[in-house]
């Protein structure tokens, strides 16, 4: 957990109102942030409105090869990456089952599941090697309930959401391992076992699911003042949140669904 100190962390995703949104809290937490977007002068504009510091980086996330690159600028840069958001995704939807489009579907893989594959498995290790790593995502309320128009964009995002869960076990057993206990080996090898089996001194890492009906931002409310947006999450909201992970046990947090809806 942290205790003040200073922590690398990674937006992708950075463009979008959420990112902006959760850069500006962790800079102002005294994080350095690093902010990525596949379109430069997006992302550059996003960093300048997310305040000073906050370090605007280009690249598109659903080609192996340029996150490795991305690694590699950002090994040089920092040292290290002790937290990763991915805020990587967006929306498609359709009236029913047969009209779920490929174009659609690609879409939606691409962003909501490929981009996070290539991010989490390249920053893996120093994530889970870090006092503090941290890689959340944003998923939905409507996994839980799927509707037919929505076949397509639930699908990736339950598939977003395993391979998270799935990063978050590797955390555990990885901890599990290095702490020595035997007990903690035992409990980290059972599917069961909880987020918390290693103990709070040595489960260090941590991988969790924000869970959103939908997310709402300033420009929307602005667009449509007479809408009241209900069950909706202010992108204020999930950046407190995003803050909230680095002062939180991992113990606490590893392995979890941790729903912002209101």
């Amino acid at each position: 957990m942290s205790s003040g100190r200073t922590l690398n962390i990674l937006v992708a995703g950075g463009s979008s109102p959420s990112g902006i949104a959760v850069a500006r809290a962790l800079r102002g937490a005294g994080h350095t942030v690093f902010t990525v977007g596949s379109d430069a002068a997006r992302i550059h504009a996003a960093a300048a409105d997310a305040g000073s510091g906050v370090v605007p980086l280009t690249c598109d996330l659903a080609d192996p090869a340029a996150v490795r690159d991305l690694h590699a600028e950002l090994t040089a840069r920092a040292g290290h990456i002790d937290g990763v958001i991915h805020l990587v995704g967006g929306w498609r939807g359709a009236k029913g089952i047969t009209d779920q489009s490929d174009e659609d579907w690609e879409y939606l893989e691409r962003n909501a599941v490929t981009t996070l594959r290539n991010v989490s498995r390249t920053f893996y290790d120093e994530l889970a090697a870090s006092d503090t790593g941290r890689l959340a995502i944003v998923s939905s309320s409507a996994v839980a309930s799927p509707t037919a128009g929505g076949a397509s964009y639930v699908a990736a995002k339950a598939a977003a959401e395993a391979w998270t869960l799935a990063v978050a076990d590797g955390f555990r057993r990885d901890q599990a391992r290095k702490s020595g206990n035997p007990t903690d080996a035992a409990n980290a090898a059972n599917p069961a076992a909880s987020g918390t089996a290693a103990g709070p001194e040595q489960q260090h890492s941590a991988a969790v699911v924000f869970v959103v009906k939908a997310l709402v931002d300033p420009a929307m409310r602005a667009a449509s003042p007479e809408r009241k947006f209900p069950g909706f999450t202010d992108v204020e909201e999930l950046a407190a949140a995003a803050v909230e992970l680095f002062r939180t046990p991992a113990a606490e947090l590893n392995g979890r669904r941790l729903p912002l809806n209101r």
